[in-house]
């Protein structure tokens, strides 16, 4: 069989197929699947591991410890400005609410006795009762009614503090009331007048005068508990301060031992800030427990034993008065001896103790002689009781009167005397405490502030240390 001369040739069989036409592209393999994460792998696992990674290298490493001396240094700033806001809080509580509180709570004591006081003096002068005498008694009632309303107004409903103002609030009404009677009797020359009085003493002397004694030590405790709070040490302040410069230290003993240079500008810059926030920390709180410590021992314990010998005098001239009043009508336990008279003895006893106790804690002239003078008055006073009394139970009545509420040589001339120079005492040493107090607050003023900033300032000068290094591998 023939074929045409140009016709091609037919393939062999089993011989290999025709070349692709040109322009055609290749098959390509197909690429494998992408192999999936490892099983129980989180952002957690991988972050650590990338953390490990980077503490492999210097790089890395720098910047971990970059990282935690900011930290280190801007956690001493916020706490150490935490720790002594709180401080600086109690100091000035201290001075500007508890203290004054507390001795309000003393002047409600003082005005309540010497309203007591006054109204049987002036029960003894006879009908018609002395002007001034009307007048002391009308301003210490109103004095102790304005002190409650005070006191009520910076009280917690459910302190100690306001049930004994309510207390209050509600017997002295009560108590004005009855001496309103014994007056109007005593102005009729009515013997029901002394009667009346003896009651409204009665009143005073278990209800009103108690409450007051109770309000006192309350505020007197929550002066205790801000001044403890005042004085706390900062121990977590100085831990962390003291941690973070021990970390700066090492850090640039770090750096001098790999690179043989002895400073690095920025934590050297970080170190001096922490050292000033330990040293300002350091020191001012030494001055405000020193004069906190001043404030307690020249001035609030001054302060008590001096409202104490203050009440003692108070108490004591009340008694007296109602020993004239009553004439033996009101015996003591034992039945056989005068009750005013053996409480009379008694608050003369508490004060002579108050005020041997108060020049021992006086720590300059100024605070010892004014308690000197109360004294020798109250040895005066002693001296003419003693006269009041023999003419009393020698029958001489108007003579014993005459040497209790006379004017001149008089018992109650003495009693003056007394309460005169104790309330300079006190005056004394109120400006005493309010000064150490004031200077133990002043202290920590601008500590919480400076400590603030001068941790930023420390933490970027730790970054830029750090920073300075890292330069060096780029």
């Amino acid at each position: 069989m023939t074929h045409p001369p140009n016709a091609p040739a037919p393939a062999a069989r089993g011989t290999a197929p025709a070349p692709a036409r040109p322009g055609s592209v290749p098959a390509q393999p197909s690429p494998a699947p992408a192999a999936a994460p490892p099983a129980g792998r989180g952002a957690w696992a991988v972050g650590r591991e990338r953390l490990r990674e980077a503490a492999t290298t210097e790089p890395g490493r720098l910047r971990i410890l970059g990282a935690v001396l900011a930290l280190l240094v801007v956690a001493f700033g916020a706490v150490t400005a935490l720790e002594v806001t709180d401080r600086a809080a109690a100091a000035d509580d201290v001075v500007g609410r508890s203290q004054p509180l507390s001795a309000d709570a003393a002047a409600v004591y003082r005005s309540l006795a010497d309203a007591d006081t006054t109204a049987a003096s002036g029960f003894l002068a006879g009908t018609l009762e002395p002007a001034e005498s009307r007048a002391r008694y009308t301003r210490d009632i109103t004095t102790a009614s304005r002190l409650l309303v005070k006191a009520a107004a910076n009280t917690d409903g459910s302190s100690a503090s306001a049930r004994e103002i309510a207390t209050l609030n509600e017997q002295l009404p009560r108590y004005t009331g009855l001496i309103e009677r014994a007056r109007a009797a005593n102005r009729q020359g009515l013997p029901l007048g002394g009667a009346y009085l003896r009651y409204a003493n009665q009143q005073m002397s278990t209800s009103l005068l108690p409450a007051a004694e109770r309000l006192y030590a309350a505020e007197t405790e929550r002066l205790r508990r801000d001044d403890d709070a005042a004085r706390t040490r900062p121990l977590v302040s100085l831990a962390l301060g003291l941690l973070a410069l021990g970390a700066l230290l090492w850090a640039q003993r770090r750096t001098y031992v790999r690179t043989h240079r002895v400073f690095n500008h920025g934590l050297l810059a970080a170190t001096a800030a922490t050292v000033v926030v330990l040293l300002w920390l350091a020191a001012a709180h030494t001055v405000t427990r020193s004069g906190l410590d001043s404030a307690r021992a020249h001035g609030q314990e001054s302060l008590q034993v001096l409202n104490t010998a203050r009440i003692s005098s108070l108490t004591a001239r009340a008694n007296e008065n109602l020993t004239l009043v009553a004439r033996g009508a009101v015996l003591a336990e034992d039945g056989k001896s005068d009750k005013y008279e053996t409480d009379y003895t008694a608050s003369m006893g508490s004060l002579t103790t108050a005020l041997a106790r108060a020049r021992e804690l006086a720590d300059d002239d100024a605070g010892r002689g004014p308690v000197d003078e109360s004294s020798a008055h109250a040895a005066e006073w002693r001296e003419r009781h003693k006269d009041a009394r023999a003419k009393d139970e020698a029958g001489d009545y108007e003579g014993a009167l005459g040497r209790v509420v006379g004017v001149k040589d008089s018992t109650g001339r003495s009693f003056d005397e007394v309460d005169a120079a104790l309330e300079k005492a006190l005056a004394h040493e109120q400006r005493e405490f309010t000064r150490s107090a004031g200077e133990a607050r002043d202290a920590l003023t601008a500590l919480p502030l400076g400590a603030a900033a001068l941790g930023i300032l420390g933490a970027a000068g730790a970054v830029l240390g750090i920073n300075r290094r890292l330069s060096e591998y780029r």
